[in-house]
């Protein structure tokens, strides 16, 4: 194992698996490889594997009484896989459209951050992110990589009402809410693209470990493609990066 790990027991039937705290690349390729190790070789065991950036949560389908041994066992797979590939990765280009409505706090933000709105635009769309994981909803995307310049707290009191596409940031990151809902995040543009869709197996295109790069499109263009989407008439395959 390329880095030092805890393993926790985190209730009854769950194992935690912490990684050092940071928000790297290399530490997520980590946890996903191993989560992919856990799902393919103890499925008869498990509920589900959960990650965040740095760690993994292992919920088993029975109690597990005896921890040592249960660590053990991770252990052991962990080191007997060790030099299996890691699987490979899809880049994504996702559309935003940064104009009026769309992104609602864009203006205060650029006040806040003494930025143009162009500037804000650029420096958000040029960048590739890597997804770190789902969560706060289902298919909430978490996007790590973003430019430092851009950086900006949530809100201290959050919406009660974002929309579905909206493209926000919190903190250090930005993130693509897939549903209406309450959020707290910077909303500066929204996607026409449906991220989360739970008859769709799986019901979010994008996974863990994908890279995602935003590409501007104007308001009737953002229409154009909200049109495609709701007729079903929009294939995600299309957004695929190809070198």
């Amino acid at each position: 194992m390329a880095y030092n790990l805890r393993f926790l027991q985190y209730d009854e039937n769950s194992i935690l698996v912490e990684w050092p705290m940071k928000i790297e690349q290399k530490i997520l390729q980590d946890v996903l490889f191993y989560k992919e190790i856990i799902s393919a070789n103890l499925f008869k065991e498990i509920v589900e594997v959960a990650n965040t950036y740095s760690s993994l949560l292992i919920i088993y389908n029975y109690t597990i009484d005896n921890i040592n041994d249960a660590v053990f066992r991770l252990k052991e797979l962990f080191r007997q896989t060790e030099n299996t590939n890691i699987k490979e990765t899809i880049s994504y280009h996702i559309p935003v459209c940064y104009d009026g409505e769309l992104g609602p706090d864009l203006e205060r933000f650029s006040e806040q951050k003494k930025l143009s709105k162009l500037e804000i635009i650029k420096r958000h769309s040029e960048v590739e992110y890597t997804v770190y994981f789902q969560g706060f909803l289902p298919g909430f995307l978490y996007l790590g990589g973003l430019d430092s310049k851009l950086y900006l707290d949530r809100k201290s009191t959050p919406n009660l009402s974002i929309k579905k596409g909206s493209v926000g940031i919190g903190g250090k990151q930005t993130g693509i809410y897939p549903q209406d809902s309450p959020g707290g995040w910077q909303v500066i543009g929204n996607s026409p693209i449906e991220f989360f869709n739970p008859k769709d197996n799986p019901p979010c295109f994008i996974k863990a470990g994908d890279q995602v790069k935003f590409y501007p499109i104007t308001k009737s263009k953002y229409l154009e493609i909200e049109k495609e989407v709701k007729s079903l008439n929009f294939n995600t395959d299309q957004l695929i990066l190809h070198d």
